[in-house]
């Protein structure tokens, strides 16, 4: 088993609202990056607001990470986080061909949704981002209490505890986090997208307002996922994504 990471707090609790909410309530004390995890979330939410399921067996958990400075890259800790939850699915699986990255923020088994990522800035400043992770590690969410989602849930299937998964994640978000703050989002970019799920095929990204469906360029250096259609190339920095 991984040691625990240099330099990364840990609050390990039973039951609680949301790890975000927690992490919000408790950022004016943190000074260190720190992972609280929960048991069981009894109001989980996902992206936009949607409900996010969390049962006791499976993984809930939320990086509260100091910031400061320029903001502009928060968004990219997206990419650092789903490429250190696919390392760590291919340390605990070996199987590497299972594993893909849905932008902006979702980790695909065979082709289905196994983990997701919420990304929320709190504090005054703001001071703190959370990185908000859950997976179904052994439990596949009850119908009546996932959110609407554009790719239907998978479990893991494999027995392991969340505070053990915590650990290997840990260290791997830790390496990844390295990579980011060395060497910016240029070797994090390229890594995600020989992952990406779909790309070069035609997908549709969903908007409030609006929806555009063509194909899957790229991912460009500040984000966005890139569509070409109608012989038109169209930069988008927020969508649901359907294939």
């Amino acid at each position: 088993m991984m040691e625990w990471p240099d330099g990364f707090g840990r609050i390990t609790l039973d039951t609680i609202d949301s790890t975000n909410k927690e992490a919000s309530r408790l950022a004016s004390d943190i000074t260190q990056p720190t992972w609280i995890l929960a048991e069981e979330q009894t109001s989980g939410v996902g992206r936009r607001g949607r409900k996010w399921s969390s049962q006791k067996g499976n993984f809930s958990s939320t990086l509260l990470m100091p910031i400061s400075g320029d903001l502009s890259s928060v968004a990219l800790h997206s990419f650092v986080a789903s490429l250190a939850l696919r390392d760590t699915f291919l340390h605990i699986t070996n199987e590497p061909n299972k594993f893909n990255l849905k932008w902006p923020n979702d980790v695909l088994m065979d082709g289905c949704k196994v983990a997701g990522i919420l990304l929320e800035t709190c504090g005054i400043g703001p001071s703190h981002l959370n990185i908000g992770i859950g997976v179904n590690l052994s439990i596949l969410p009850e119908s009546d209490k996932i959110e609407t989602l554009s790719t239907k849930p998978i479990c893991l299937g494999i027995e392991i505890l969340p505070i053990d998964f915590l650990t290997i994640l840990a260290n791997f978000f830790a390496i990844r986090l390295e990579q980011f703050d060395t060497s910016g989002f240029r070797q994090i970019r390229l890594d995600w997208l020989k992952s990406a799920a779909n790309i070069g095929k035609v997908i549709t990204a969903r908007m409030p307002n609006s929806e555009i469906t063509g194909k899957f360029v790229t991912v460009d250096e500040q984000g966005a996922v890139v569509l070409q259609a109608d012989d038109m190339k169209h930069t988008i920095h927020a969508a649901d994504i359907f294939f």
